[in-house]
């Protein structure tokens, strides 16, 4: 073996660590943010929610273990595996999208029945936008599957992607308490501006593996620049869209699918 590849297959053995440690990290953050008001209701029976909000909590939770363990996989050197289990990824991050778009249509009609108006309507933009980022980013990840160097960064990006209800659900957990049936949908909608807060914690999150890319690779990759990039716009572009006549037409378009 020559001296190049002696000092590559270290690198990609670090960097494949490394996926494993951010999906872990995803993985801690779904768990402990969703605890509270979810799994630390189910065993007394004190969750409230409809099945269908039970099928969209087990789904978001399953998908940044289904990360841990398709980077493990790769990080152990059993990459036929990981391509063999490909397929359930596609699947799940399917059944996600259809949860919860059901979930928020639902919740978008209840809340317009109950008077809630303009405020529904306008935090309904902060649902929908981050379903289409996390199945943007799955498509393109599926498309570049035979390009492994933006694949697995495009699957950090959708989980980075989806993590901010579990960190603000924390938030709410700390702030206003845990009781039986207590979660933030049975309330009023927030305000859109209130989700930057734990949106950007999630995106620090990518600049970690930014970070880790400079170090590693003396560069970012381009994936975590215009992937970072498109969330952050998402991210601050739904605050003056979500009041805009033209949003209040699509979210009463889509209440229609929640009643």
């Amino acid at each position: 073996m020559n001296i190049a590849a002696s000092e590559v297959l270290p690198a990609r053995e670090a960097a494949r660590g490394f996926h494993v440690w951010m999906a872990a990290a995803c993985a801690l953050i779904a768990f402990v943010g969703f605890a509270p008001t979810f799994w630390l209701q189910l065993g007394p029976r004190t969750f409230t929610g409809s099945p269908l909000l039970f099928v969209h909590g087990v789904l978001f939770t399953a998908w940044p273990l289904f990360l841990l363990w398709q980077t493990s996989l790769v990080a152990s050197g059993r990459s036929a595996r990981h391509r063999t289990w490909g397929l359930a990824g596609i699947s799940l991050a399917t059944a996600m999208v259809c949860a919860g778009f059901a979930v928020a249509n639902a919740a978008l009609a209840t809340r317009l029945l109950a008077g809630m108006g303009d405020a529904a309507r306008a935090f309904h933009i902060v649902t929908m936008s981050m379903l289409v980022l996390f199945g943007g980013f799955v498509a393109v990840a599926v498309a570049t599957v035979k390009r492994p160097e933006i694949h697995k960064r495009m699957m950090l990006l959708a989980t980075f992607s989806i993590l901010p209800p579990a960190i603000a659900r924390l938030f709410f957990a700390v702030i206003v308490g845990v009781g039986p049936g207590l979660r933030p949908g049975n309330g009023p909608p927030r305000s859109v501006e209130s989700v930057m807060p734990s949106a950007l914690i999630a995106d620090a999150l990518i600049l970690v593996c930014i970070l880790y890319d400079m170090r590693k690779r003396g560069r970012p990759h381009p994936a975590y620049l215009i992937g970072g990039g498109v969330i952050l716009a998402v991210q601050w572009l739904r605050i003056p869209l979500s009041t805009t006549p033209g949003w209040y037409t699509v979210a009463d378009w889509l209440a229609r699918f929640g009643g």
